[in-house]
């Protein structure tokens, strides 16, 4: 038997967030602070050059998400592959501002990145 009774709460959307953490007590200045670390998106990219895929790993590591890339990658065998970039949409944000100031292939990827969250929001 538990005191706290434990519940999970599917939040799909930033609406669904900000309803949640209304309902706790949670003041209004915080939502747009706290809503957008509610959402985890895993993000699929495809045909990313392997050097691109490493760069946006490490960059995605570094604010605390993640990458999945394939096994290979680092031995640099094959030229592209698909990748999955996990993270809440706050972190998603930030890799996208992160990008941004690498080379032009990887601008690209931040520009189509930045499109599609906003497409998905």
């Amino acid at each position: 038997m538990t005191k706290h009774n434990p519940e999970l709460i599917d939040i799909k959307t930033l609406k669904d967030a900000k309803k949640e953490i209304t309902k706790i007590g949670s003041d209004k200045e915080s939502l747009e602070i706290m809503s957008p670390k509610t959402i985890t998106k895993i993000i699929k990219l495809k045909y990313v050059t392997l050097q691109d895929a490493i760069i946006i790993k490490q960059d995605m590591l570094s604010i605390g998400g993640e990458v999945a890339v394939p096994r290979q990658t680092f031995e640099l065998k094959d030229k592209k592959a698909d990748i999955l970039v996990i993270g809440n949409i706050a972190q998603h944000k930030l890799l996208i501002e992160k990008l941004k100031r690498h080379y032009n292939r990887i601008k690209i990827i931040a520009e189509e990145l930045e499109s599609f969250l906003m497409e998905i929001l």
